[in-house]
C-alpha cells in the first residue's frame, strides 16, 4: 500500500496491467464523463479483456473510485509540499492556491471529484465519501492554517476561502477564464490580509 501524502488512507500498489486499465479510465472518465464510458470502451482502449478489469477492479463503481482517489492524492501531494515549504501560517493557508493554477493547465474540464459528484447521484456510492471527504480535508487545512496564524473565526474564513477555491475551478473551466486561479489567489490574499489586520 502507499500511503497519501497526508496519512489518512492509502492506495493499493497496482500491477502493470491494473495501472494501465486506471491510466486509460481516468483519462476517459475525464474527457468523456463516467457515464459516457463503458467497461467495454476502458478493456478495449486499455488493450485487456473485460475480465481482466472485473479481475482488477472489481466493478466500474471500483473502477470510479480509484480514479478519483489517485486524482485526490496527486493534488493532495501538490497542496502539502506547497503547504509544508510555507514560511507561515498564513502562507500555507494559501498553498492550495498557489497550486491552483498549473493545476488547472493539465484540469480544463474543472474538478475530476466535482463533475463525478454531479454524475453519481446515489449517496451509497463508493466513490461519493471520498469526494465529500476531499472537500473536508480542503478547508480543515485553511482552518488549521488560519487558527495558527491566529486569525478570528477561523472556521468562517475557511469556508470562504474553500468557496473561492472552488468557484475558482468552475470559472476556469465553465467561463473559460484563464485568469481564474490568479484571481481567486489575489481575492484569498486580502481576505487574509483583511482578517490579519
Amino acid at each position: 500500500m502507499t500511503p497519501d501524502p497526508d496519512g489518512h488512507g492509502s492506495t493499493p500498489r497496482l500491477t502493470p496491467g491494473a495501472r494501465r486499465i486506471l491510466d486509460v479510465a481516468s483519462e476517459l472518465f475525464y474527457r468523456r464523463g463516467i457515464h459516457a464510458v463503458g467497461v467495454d470502451t476502458i478493456a478495449a482502449e486499455s488493450g485487456v479483456t473485460k475480465r481482466t478489469l472485473y479481475d482488477r477492479f472489481g466493478s466500474k463503481d471500483e473502477l470510479v473510485t480509484a480514479y478519483l482517489r489517485a486524482r485526490d492524492l496527486r493534488w493532495r501531494a501538490l497542496v502539502v509540499a506547497a503547504a509544508d515549504a510555507a514560511p507561515d501560517p498564513v502562507r500555507r493557508a494559501l498553498a492550495p492556491f498557489d497550486v491552483l493554477g498549473g493545476w488547472l493547465d493539465t484540469s480544463d474540464r474543472g474538478c475530476s471529484l466535482v463533475n463525478a459528484y454531479a454524475e453519481l447521484p446515489d449517496p451509497a456510492h463508493p466513490a461519493r465519501a471520498l469526494i465529500t471527504e476531499e472537500k473536508r480535508w480542503l478547508r480543515e487545512l485553511f482552518r488549521a492554517a488560519l487558527a495558527e496564524a491566529g486569525v478570528p473565526d477561523p472556521d468562517t474564513l475557511a469556508g470562504q476561502l474553500l468557496l473561492l477555491h472552488e468557484g475558482a475551478m468552475v470559472t476556469f473551466s465553465v467561463a473559460e477564464d484563464p485568469g481564474a486561479a490568479a484571481a481567486a489567489r489575489s481575492a484569498a490574499a486580502a481576505l487574509l490580509g483583511h482578517a490579519s489586520a
